[in-house]
């Protein structure tokens, strides 16, 4: 039996993610899982429209990164990229505050054809994920545009990109919401990956819950289908200690009144996950967690790191409850 149709057979396991430390993770769970053993649903809270063009960040950053053409040094686009577009787009007056490679812009100028071709981003995704030779199944959370919009202290509000790229997380956050998230739709495969019978773990990639989790949750059906399943969730932490590795968690968990520390993530996935990995430099904090904790180093720094991370997560998946991961994680 070839290695797609023994996945198929075992089940899958279902990610959660957005932004960079959710994409080195499922890069993880991709390697160590078989062929077609990974789907993931992907946040699109951050999708925008610039210059005329659907921008996806983090789709694409889970496309780069699994395809292994993700920029490691900038930690977003795709690696050995040019910036003739960027450097004309200035002369002429441009915008240039989110920055578009010349190999990144192929992307978004097709995206943005097929949308208007009628094309669903779903489709849209599947595709390109075939063409960049990724045996995992990589969803959109809707098809539908939801966007994450932030309430600055002070008063106004800003889009998510002037915030996070434009802005570089400076102003203080009041609050978030996700605009059109009411009327928005789980995209038909993500839903129906999460009732697939095959489906044996889902994990809750150490992304930042506000920004890039929140606005998933956020979609109708979303955490009632969580909530239904029967396989086992698992949380990853995206903190350790007050800190987060990279980005504004710890920053935004302060400013919304939130201790920042992994057991008030924990808090904010309560009645969503089973199991919760814990860094090891808190391990401390097990006891308190008051569900299954598996505790390892949690920074993912290179290839091997993104895989111990990995099977930590299965491993506290197959401890609650996943049979066929345990056999699987023996095999490889």
């Amino acid at each position: 039996m070839n290695t797609r149709n023994r996945a198929a057979a075992d089940g899958f396991v279902l990610a959660l993610t957005g932004g960079i430390g959710g994409a080195k993770l499922c890069l993880g769970l991709q390697r160590v899982l078989p062929a077609g053993g990974l789907r993931i649903i992907v946040n699109t809270g951050d999708d925008f429209e610039h210059l005329g063009l659907a921008i996806s960040p983090d789709v694409d950053t889970t496309l780069y990164t699994l395809a292994g053409l993700a920029n490691v040094e900038l930690g977003w686009g795709r690696q050995d990229e040019t910036w003739s577009f960027m450097r004309v787009l200035e002369t002429l007056g441009g915008p240039t505050w989110f920055r578009l490679g010349d190999g990144d812009l192929a992307l978004h100028v097709e995206r943005t054809r097929r949308l208007a071709a009628g094309e669903t981003l779903t489709e849209i995704v599947a595709d390109i994920a075939r063409r960049f030779g990724i045996s995992s199944r990589i969803m959109p959370m809707s098809d539908d545009p939801v966007r994450t919009i932030v309430a600055v202290a002070g008063g106004g509000e800003l889009g998510f990109q002037e915030y996070f790229v434009r802005d570089r997380c400076a102003p203080a956050v009041a609050q978030l919401r996700y605009a059109g998230a009411d009327s928005a739709r789980i995209s038909s495969a993500a839903a129906q990956s999460l009732q697939d019978p095959a489906l044996r773990a889902i994990v809750i990639a150490p992304s930042n819950p506000y920004l890039s989790i929140d606005p998933l949750l956020a979609v109708p059906g979303m955490r009632t289908a969580l909530r239904a399943r029967a396989a086992p969730v698992i949380a990853v932490t995206p903190l350790i200690g007050e800190s987060a590795v990279k980005g504004p968690t710890a920053k935004i968990m302060r400013e919304l009144g939130v201790p920042p520390s992994p057991l008030s993530i924990l808090q904010h996935y309560n009645g969503l996950v089973d199991g919760f990995v814990l860094d090891e430099r808190d391990a401390a904090l097990a006891k308190e967690a008051g569900i299954p904790v598996r505790v390892c180093d949690t920074l993912m720094r290179s290839l091997g790191d993104r895989e111990r991370v990995a099977r930590c997560t299965l491993e506290l998946a197959q401890a609650i409850g996943s049979p066929p991961l345990a056999q699987k994680l023996r095999e490889s």
